[in-house]
């Protein structure tokens, strides 16, 4: 039979022997549990049975909201070996937000949490959709949801059903700060050829353990962190989330960490860490959100240690990164990987621009996703004939190759015919005495169309005062950027993966400057 090309690339010469079949994948603080290489192939194959037995076949896409289990990444690992397509949906969704995904995605079941059984059952019901529940094996006397509950008596043994290189892996929804949310359809190929990269570029081995904080249902968690491990023949430290006390008991027996800016933040708030405590690390990797030049500064001030940023989407996966060997530029997503082509255009025309100007970053690679679902013209529109996918990031690459990310270009600032890019005038207010960070938006204004705001967060104990920090920058940009307001606010809302929703900010101060 051929090879089902995700499942066989990630985990075919990690189960040809007992050695590597006895090989630890994963670690469980919370309750001491142990998964190997061979549990994996096991689990996942018990999981792929019952899939096939609630009439899962190829093709069909099987959405889960669970919250971040083993159980649910052997979940994912069943879906690929039953030639599924897996769609994780963010546990903090409501269920009116579920209806759209099933919906849109007509999923042949959706699996919940099971103490939310009672809140999609009508729901599933009137669109025709099977509905399955997974928690947390405890022992076998509880209830851990109806597939891992029926995973125990479904038999280990399962023939993977074969996939090529661009059947369908995955499908996962953009965050829909702007209209609805599209569905990015990732192939078994785009998956595969990132993880083997990021391994190469990130020289990870079978001796990496990786300390594994980050949430499931997003691409950093699943197909970065996870994917990765098992295409190396790694471990992980698998813990349920993110706290900072859990990495300071932990990270002793690991050897990597991956995480959101928000995490290395935190943990330099920690007086247990520091230099003595993660001296035998070897890679911590940023992503998700920008990290702030200040807190790369103090973390190697900390640590010793450099922080790798690196840039990717839910669209192409991992797109850039600063190297592994070699200067880790502060403010910049490093170079294009291996097989990757970056190139920076005009927004407009497409028209590639030289080297120094801000445009809109574009990609083109193994990486790139195959199209949005159910929706072909969009798919068009964020395409150039060349192939080329239109991020829709705004950046600049230096005059030694690192990319810089300027912003999105939905939060591009247009104010009396000027384009304005929030991340300069960020940079510059993230200078100012007592500010911990920034966001700069724009806002409804009569005269110019846009005016610009400024919202700046406070260092602890700091007092800002809104007419100094605007005089003080007053020298320093010119006057048709300058904002027009500076509010202080204790923090900038974010999403789940640590990225400011400036969407939301925009809709607190659109009436700002109408006075």
């Amino acid at each position: 039979m051929a090879e089902n090309y995700l499942f066989d690339g990630l985990l075919g010469d990690k189960l040809g022997s007992s050695q590597n079949r006895n090989a630890l994948f994963a670690t469980l603080p919370g309750d001491g549990r142990r998964f190997t290489y061979g549990d994996v192939e096991d689990v996942s194959g018990r999981f792929a049975n019952v899939l096939l037995g609630l009439g899962v076949r190829p093709g069909d896409r099987v959405a889960v909201q669970v919250p971040k289990s083993i159980e649910a990444i052997m979940l994912y690992l069943a879906v690929v070996r039953a030639g599924a397509v897996f769609l994780p949906l963010n546990t903090g969704y409501t269920p009116a937000e579920i209806e759209y995904f099933l919906g849109n995605a007509t999923p042949r079941i959706f699996v919940c949490d099971p103490g939310k059984r009672a809140d999609y059952e009508a729901l599933t019901e009137s669109l025709g959709i099977g509905l399955e529940t997974m928690g947390v094996w405890q022992d076998h006397e509880t209830s851990a949801g109806s597939i891992p509950d029926a995973g125990l008596a479904a038999p280990t043994a399962f023939d993977t059903v074969a996939r090529a290189e661009d059947d369908l892996a995955a499908i996962l929804y953009t965050s829909g700060t702007t209209g609805r949310s599209k569905g990015a359809m990732l192939t078994h190929a785009n998956l595969l050829s990132n993880a083997q990269t990021l391994v190469d570029v990130w020289h990870f081995t079978s001796d990496d353990v990786l300390l594994h904080a980050l949430p499931i249902f997003h691409t950093h968690g699943l197909f970065v962190a996870t994917n990765v491990i098992l295409s190396a023949g790694a471990s992980l430290i698998f813990l349920p989330g993110f706290s900072a006390e859990a990495i300071v008991a932990n990270i002793s027996d690991a050897t990597c960490l991956m995480g959101v800016p928000t995490f290395y933040t935190r943990l330099l708030d920690e007086p247990a860490f520091n230099r003595d405590l993660v001296r035998h690390m070897r890679l911590f990797v940023s992503g998700s959100a920008p990290l702030l030049a200040e807190t790369h500064v103090q973390f190697e001030g900390r640590t010793g240690h450099r922080i790798l940023e690196r840039y990717g989407m839910t669209e192409t996966n991992m797109n850039t990164s600063n190297p592994y060997d070699g200067e880790r530029r502060a403010g910049t997503v490093g170079f294009p990987l291996p097989g990757v082509k970056l190139r920076i255009a005009d927004a407009e025309t497409g028209k590639p621009l030289p080297q120094g100007e801000i445009g809109i970053i574009e990609v083109k690679g193994p990486n790139v996703f195959a199209g949005y679902w159910e929706m072909p013209e969009k798919t068009k529109e964020e395409f150039r004939d060349d192939g080329f996918f239109i991020t829709g990031d705004v950046g600049v690459v230096d005059a030694d190759g690192y990319v810089q990310i300027v912003g999105r270009s939905k939060d591009l600032i247009i104010s009396g015919g000027y384009n304005i890019y929030p991340k300069e005038l960020e940079l510059l207010l993230d200078e100012e005495d007592g500010v911990l960070e920034s966001a700069v938006i724009g806002v409804p204004h009569a005269d110019f169309g846009e005016g610009v705001v400024a919202v700046v967060v406070p260092k602890p104990g700091a007092r800002l005062d809104e007419a100094a920090i605007l005089e003080n920058i007053k020298p320093r940009i010119a006057r048709f950027k300058q904002p027009r307001r500076v509010i202080v606010v204790d923090e900038l809302p974010r999403n789940t993966m640590g990225k400011v929703q400036k969407n939301l900010l925009r809709d607190v101060y659109k009436t700002l400057l109408e006075s």
